[in-house]
């Protein structure tokens, strides 16, 4: 262990025994991935912009939820119900059949990996738990690990809780899961407001930086938050800190 792990590894005090992960921006390139399942349509529109836009519908959509104006409703219904608005916005609603929409819905099924995802936890799954928590629902999470090659020792979801993060069941509903404290569990995201959120639980905390996760043309926030417990350049750089 280096003596940069040995400080990192000192200052949590106790050690997390499992690891959360957020996903969407975390673990997996969304914009990247979304950006090239529009731009193979041949549908002559900004796939990048498109990418961008359906993603800015994710946290009004699920605020509905949150907020009691929709039932629960798992984010595939809710991805479907962005898209079909931001074809309309776009143009293009004609150019897509009922199966066309079905089959793009589901290009966050097919979501790939940051570069360093694999190897970053398979070293951390040598010493610690390692579960998703994402607001994705389970067959997406299960379809995101087969396709990237994503091994977890427990796949979980804001579907398990009926709870979207950032509500506190999400993150205490995972401690519950693993009978551990909050002080014992760590959470994994590249997004400030999650964090602070679980913070808010009593769990730990690790930002992981991602520049691109919203393209090379928009800035992203990734100035060090003294609240969290550790900051990583990616998940090999947080396997190093913690001693893997």
């Amino acid at each position: 262990m280096s003596r940069t792990a040995e400080r990192a590894a000192d200052c949590l005090d106790p050690m997390p025994a499992v690891l959360a992960f957020d996903v969407f921006g975390t673990v997996v390139d969304w914009y990247g991935s979304i950006e090239r399942e529009v731009a193979a349509l041949g549908l002559g529109i900004d796939a990048g912009a498109f990418a961008l836009a359906w993603r800015a519908g994710y946290r009004p959509a699920m605020a509905r939820v949150r907020g009691g104006a929709l039932g629960w409703t798992k984010i595939d219904a809710l991805h479907r119900m962005i898209l079909d608005g931001i074809l309309e916005r776009f143009g293009v609603a004609d150019r897509l059949d009922e199966a066309a929409r079905r089959s793009l819905n589901l290009a966050w099924h097919r979501l790939d990996p940051w570069p360093d995802v694999v190897e970053g936890l398979n070293r951390l799954r040598g010493r610690f738990m390692l579960c998703t928590l994402s607001n994705g629902n389970l067959g997406l999470l299960a379809d995101l690990s087969r396709h990237g090659g994503l091994h977890w020792d427990l796949i979980l979801s804001a579907e398990v809780f009926r709870h979207y993060k950032p509500d506190p069941q999400t993150y205490l509903g995972a401690c519950e899961v693993f009978d551990v404290e909050p002080a014992r569990m760590m959470l994994v995201a590249a997004h400030h407001d999650d964090l602070a959120a679980a913070r808010a639980c009593g769990c730990r905390t690790a930002f992981v930086e991602r520049a691109l996760e919203y393209g090379p043309a928009v800035a992203n926030d990734l100035a060090p938050r003294a609240g969290n417990d550790l900051h990583a350049r990616d998940l090999r750089d947080l396997a190093r800190q913690l001693g893997c």
